[in-house]
């Protein structure tokens, strides 16, 4: 399962789920999916948020074995 903390980097740079889909190429609904774990990204998109944040994936998306 990957779950992500991209919510939390975003309320930390003050951005909307708008904004940063525009920054990325991808629908509003897209960073909504992927905030609510219902979607996986691409590489390309995982990287592509991670250098929004001058962050690595790791720290924004992480991937826990399930039971």
């Amino acid at each position: 399962m990957l779950k992500t903390n991209l919510k939390k980097y975003r309320a930390i740079h003050d951005m909307s789920q708008q904004q940063l889909a525009d920054l990325v190429g991808v629908r509003r609904e897209t960073i909504g999916h992927l905030e609510r774990g219902s979607y996986n990204p691409s590489l390309k998109l995982a990287w592509d948020i991670a250098k929004i944040f001058n962050v690595p994936i790791e720290d924004i998306f992480e991937y826990e074995e399930e039971d």
